[in-house]
């Protein structure tokens, strides 16, 4: 049933409170599903007991039932609308991402990133779930390009290790929705003890986003679809981009070094 359906159905049972909440709703439309319940409260000045009951009369449990439930028909729509051909569809679609992350790049940002990167006494790279495995890419990219950085994944070692920072390290953190707790507590550590920060997430306006020296922008809605490949093919984007602009800014001679890599590994392979 659509949700707005479901609202306007309902919409006789609400308190005044409650129907503040289903305007704003209805207002917001889908986009309601990045939203936290901060920012319904903040827009209707009301209390959380409200909203959560505005969601039970419609039927769900809370606020966070009523969004995935949201997602999840916005999702299904979506699906349906798809063409047919699935190989185009998806090179369709992974194509569109890197082009809309390029829109989104602001290159004063990419360039300060870069500075910061070129300037750091020690890299680290903090992601968790879908976002560690970019942070170890991206650790991996610039490796061939000699800069050893180390990417952490595990919360509790991020926590440690930012515990242990000084002024002259450089954090980059990756979170797609900019909101994942694990990551902001550890930089918000790193941060409190000196360390500069990159963030890598889709919106400016969230905790990791605020609290971040610079931030560069990945495009891609997540919420039903965490971890996806194209929200991975976003951040694997940035990484090349940081790469490829910490090349250029350091004169680096990327053949010398990747051949010494290669060394060093070529005897690896089975003939």
């Amino acid at each position: 049933m659509d949700y707005d359906y479901l609202i306007h159905n309902h919409f006789d049972d609400l308190t005044k409170s409650e129907r503040k909440v289903a305007d704003y709703i209805l207002e917001k439309g889908k986009d309601i599903i990045y939203a936290t319940l901060t920012d319904v409260k903040s827009a209707t000045h009301v209390g959380d007991a409200t909203i959560i009951r505005f969601c039970q009369k419609l039927g769900f449990n809370g606020f966070s039932d009523f969004k995935i439930e949201i997602a999840k028909e916005d999702y299904t729509v979506s699906q349906k609308n798809e063409p047919a051909d699935e190989v185009d569809n998806r090179a369709s679609d992974l194509s569109n991402v890197i082009i809309s992350t390029a829109k989104l790049m602001d290159r004063s940002r990419l360039d300060a990133a870069v500075k910061m990167m070129s300037k750091a006494e020690t890299i680290y790279i903090f992601g968790v779930g879908g976002s560690g495995q970019i942070a170890e890419s991206l650790a991996a990219i610039l490796l061939r390009d000699g800069v050893q950085s180390q990417p952490v994944r595990d919360p509790h070692f991020q926590a440690q290790l930012a515990s242990l920072m000084k002024p002259g390290a450089l954090v980059i953190g990756f979170s797609l929705t900019g909101r994942t707790k694990d990551t902001f507590d550890s930089l918000t550590i790193a941060k409190d003890n000196g360390a500069k920060i990159i963030a890598v997430t889709n919106y400016e306006n969230t905790p990791i986003a605020k609290l971040s020296d610079v931030v560069l922008q990945t495009s891609v809605n997540e919420f039903l679809n965490g971890g996806s490949v194209a929200g991975r093919i976003s951040q694997l984007y940035i990484c090349d981009l940081l790469a490829k602009g910490y090349e250029a800014m350091n004169n680096v001679d990327a053949a010398t070094i990747r051949a010494n890599v290669l060394r060093s590994i070529i005897g690896k392979s089975i003939d």
